[in-house]
């Protein structure tokens, strides 16, 4: 019962929203289908959010001209972010938790947590926007010379010695003689400026004698040849991927 009062009063709100920019046919229309109801991130992303970002999230939704500010294209905050997608500053867009952002939360874009919960449990909710949220970072546009993010790359290449965070507690550290460094302290260790450089070769690590042990494989050579027989330039391209990321995670000195 709670759903259903939800998605009724969602759809008069977005209903509101659009009216300086709907004719006197258009308002009289038959309501579609709402997905209000489901919690796949792609059907909450189209029932709350598309009105105004578009289908395509890039923010020319049909009443995007009626607004004040034209809603920010939501497909390019990776790009934006060297491409890490900023999961927690859009929970806390979504949610209104922290320092809510300028514009967001007034009578054009509603901070959807607290309108959320005045419906839904918040077991319900929390399901909802971490669905949403996934959907939107499957939605970012990547670079042309690399379809795969660095923070994907990674997940799947070194977060289980050097840990999800790359502090080094990945849970194969257990099996080695010798503990993974933390790879978040290289500014703060070289002065506050990122060693990019000597990063991309110690991951690549055809020339870096202390990296390619059987422990830490020389990615260089498997991202080429024994693993994935990716070309030179596209191995390069992941290489630089994962040096992006790690550089967006480096803690900052603090004074």
């Amino acid at each position: 019962m709670r759903t259903h009062t939800l998605t009724r009063t969602l759809a008069i709100l977005l209903i509101t929203l659009s009216a300086p920019a709907l004719t006197h046919a258009q308002s009289t229309a038959p309501t579609p289908a709402f997905l209000g109801d489901s919690l796949v991130g792609k059907d909450s992303f189209e029932a709350y959010c598309a009105t105004c970002h578009g289908a395509d999230a890039r923010g020319n939704g049909p009443v995007a001209s009626a607004l004040k500010r034209t809603p920010p294209d939501l497909t390019i905050l990776a790009s934006r972010n060297r491409e890490v997608f900023p999961r927690d500053r859009v929970s806390a867009v979504l949610t209104g938790a922290g320092r809510t952002v300028s514009a967001h939360g007034n009578t054009e874009m509603p901070i959807w947590g607290p309108l959320f919960r005045a419906f839904e449990s918040d077991a319900r909710v929390r399901v909802r926007i971490d669905n949403l949220i996934n959907y939107l970072e499957s939605v970012q546009s990547r670079p042309s010379h690399s379809a795969e993010s660095g923070a994907a790359l990674f997940r799947t290449y070194c977060a289980s010695c050097h840990g999800a965070d790359g502090r080094g507690a990945g849970p194969m550290t257990t099996q080695l003689p010798r503990l993974p460094p933390s790879l978040t302290s290289f500014a703060v260790r070289n002065s506050g400026v990122f060693p990019s450089e000597r990063v991309r070769r110690i991951i690549d690590g055809r020339d870096i004698a202390a990296h390619g042990s059987f422990e830490m494989p020389v990615w260089g050579n498997a991202f080429k040849r024994t693993r994935e027989g990716l070309s030179e330039a596209a191995a390069a391209a992941r290489i630089d991927a994962i040096v992006r990321y790690l550089e967006s995670i480096q803690e900052r000195a603090t004074f």
